[in-house]
């Protein structure tokens, strides 16, 4: 399966998505490429506040996600 990324959705993109989880055919792209596509094609919201970890280590926006990664996008967690 090459060219796919993993992208697994936690909390409320979950719930847009109705899946846990989305398999896209993109690789070398940034994290924040990444953010954009999704907002674009998923109409996700609230993709700025998204905390995303790459083969579970937290990655900064300019991080590259390559083929066969894992990546997960974490909202913010709403406590009270």
């Amino acid at each position: 399966m090459s060219g796919m990324i993993t992208i697994l959705l936690f909390a409320h993109l979950q719930e847009e998505a109705g899946k846990d989880y989305l398999e896209l055919p993109l690789e070398n792209i940034t994290v924040e490429e990444l953010k954009k596509t999704l907002k674009n094609d998923y109409s996700f919201t609230q993709m700025d506040q998204i905390m995303v970890a790459i083969n579970e280590e937290f990655a900064l926006s300019t991080d590259i996600i390559k083929q066969g990664d894992t990546v997960a996008l974490i909202p913010p967690v709403s406590g009270g």
